[in-house]
């Protein structure tokens, strides 16, 4: 972050180790792309060449498509997740909710909808999965899977 300091929100987006460079029009990408590649330089920030994707019309980042149509959930990340089957044992339902907590900026009223579920982690609790876990389980499957889960940013 402090490397591209001058960048942020101009022409850089920044997420961990991960970054992408963007423009108004291609050649004003390009030559952004130009002053972010200049920067890595100056830094001596070394990139993992198999990862860099260049002048791109759609991505894949953080399990979505990324595109001008938009941000769209990645369709093979979503079958993947219509077909999880409600978890059996506390061990599954912590995995589930973790899972799931990546994206809960994204999903409105996550902490109302996942409420049953994390009841499940209570110390000293059984472990009864009845009525009210499966409708929030589906819920947040559901939100995991419908598109978009993210907005584009004005």
């Amino acid at each position: 972050m402090a490397i591209f300091a001058y960048f942020l929100e101009k022409c850089i987006e920044v997420f961990m180790d991960d970054f992408s460079v963007h423009g108004d029009s291609f050649d004003r990408g390009l030559v952004n792309l130009s002053n972010v590649l200049r920067r890595c330089e100056e830094h001596n920030l070394v990139l993992n060449w198999k990862k860099c994707h260049f002048m791109v019309e759609e991505g894949v980042v953080l399990s979505h498509i990324v595109s001008k149509r938009g941000i769209e959930v990645d369709g093979a990340k979503v079958s993947v997740k219509e077909n999880l089957s409600p978890p059996t044992n506390v061990k599954r339902v912590r995995s589930f909710l973790g899972h799931a907590g990546f994206y809960r900026r994204f999903i409105k009223d996550f902490s109302k909808i996942a409420k049953p579920l994390t009841s499940l982690l209570l110390t000293d609790v059984p472990f009864v999965f009845d009525d009210v876990f499966p409708e929030s389980f589906d819920r947040l499957k559901l939100a995991l899977t419908t598109t978009p889960i993210i907005w584009v940013p004005d």
